[in-house]
């Protein structure tokens, strides 16, 4: 079988996407089960928020420098701000930095996180978005997507990602954009966009974007997280304001989720360029792409039993 055909059909029943558990109402269930994400309001506090952002400064000036995180820039601003959050558009991977990693240890997220991955979770992928101030090329436009894409295990229905506002989202300045119900859907084909300067590193989106669905903005308010599933429709639109718009992300699994081969599947060319991009960064000349990921993956709750 194909990345497409494994596993995605979730366990039959009236919710097939949340587990039994005291925290989610029936109407939130019904949202999710209909919707594929869940929108929390005023989860994450000011004061965490300002800690990470403070630390996310202090990588982007290299006071620190957490093994293995992936800093992803706009190299053609460097000459003008030089090494600052001016110029740094992502910090990923960033599980060994113990002050960002708190985010993926925060109690108010996990309750939540374990309506859909069960108790033993794996933090699998990180990232702090730091959504520059955009040009008329639209560089920082994240394409349509689905995140299953990016990665090689599975089931998907106990996979999910946290994603909290570091500041006010709305549509001027970058929000997220949905298409609710896409969650049930397949994997798609993606790709990288050909349009001009919008080729950023792993950056892929769609490559057959039905205009016809319905997108839905989600505005949302400092510390507001919003819980989604890795086959729903989203991307993210330009920052058309002179700010910064940050948000700070986790995508939890079920440890009991398994690796999939991903050979001859549509997957295929991301775990090459992900093979060649950690071969280059640390001078080796091959990797699996199952060893990449468990570099990435960290136990925040429970028993580690896969992944």
């Amino acid at each position: 079988p194909t990345s497409a055909q494994v596993s995605v059909a979730p366990h039959s029943g009236r919710f097939c996407y949340t587990l039994d558990n005291e925290l989610l109402s029936t109407e939130q269930r019904q949202f999710y089960e209909d919707n594929g994400y869940l929108l929390i309001r005023n989860l994450v506090s000011d004061q965490d928020i300002e800690r990470f952002r403070k630390e996310f400064t202090r990588i982007c000036k290299r006071e620190v420098k957490p093994p293995g995180v992936m800093i992803m820039k706009d190299e053609s601003l460097r000459s003008q701000f030089g090494q600052s959050e001016k110029v740094v558009n992502k910090v990923q991977d960033f599980q060994e930095d113990e002050e960002l990693f708190r985010y993926c240890t925060l109690p108010e997220v996990l309750k939540y996180v374990e309506c859909f991955t069960g108790p033993n979770i794996m933090a699998m992928h990180t990232m702090l978005i730091n959504k520059l101030p955009d040009s008329d090329k639209q560089t920082f436009l994240h394409p349509m997507h689905q995140d299953l894409h990016y990665f090689p295990f599975r089931p998907a229905s106990r996979i999910v990602c946290a994603w909290t506002a570091m500041e006010r989202a709305h549509q001027d300045n970058g929000c997220l954009v949905v298409q609710p119900g896409t969650h049930k859907t397949t994997l798609k084909p993606h790709g990288y966009p050909e349009w001009e300067g919008k080729t950023n590193k792993l950056f892929h989106g769609l490559l057959h974007e039905d205009e016809n669905i319905p997108k839905v903005h989600l505005v949302m308010e400092k510390g507001d997280t919003v819980f989604f599933h890795p086959l729903l429709i989203h991307g993210s639109g330009i920052n058309r304001t002179s700010g910064f718009r940050k948000s700070i992300s986790c995508h939890f699994a079920s440890s009991e989720c398994h690796y999939i081969d991903v050979k001859n599947t549509t997957q295929e060319h991301l775990e090459k360029e992900l093979q060649e991009m950690v071969c280059k960064k640390y001078n080796t000349t091959s990797v699996e792409l199952k060893d990449i990921w468990n570099f990435r993956a960290r136990l925040v709750q429970g028993e580690r039993i896969n992944l």
